[in-house]
């Protein structure tokens, strides 16, 4: 994973952590990075099946760890 994906991929994961799935919108603002960089991250993540596309948002596929916040 690329920083800037590595960097979207935590602000999913936190958006989930709230039972929320992210948006373009909501990730580009919490990260600073420009929409179409986070769409960009957003389509490889998904390619790679570390993301799942619901409706215009995002959220985390299968993984095998916990989240602490």
């Amino acid at each position: 994973m690329t920083s800037a994906e590595m960097t979207v991929y935590e602000a999913v994961a936190a958006l989930n952590v709230k039972e929320q799935a992210a948006t373009v919108a909501e990730i580009a603002g919490m990260t600073g990075l420009p929409e179409d960089d986070v769409r960009r991250c957003l389509d490889d993540l998904a390619a790679g099946g570390r993301l799942v596309p619901e409706g215009g948002a995002y959220l985390l596929g299968d993984h095998d760890w916990g989240l602490e916040y």
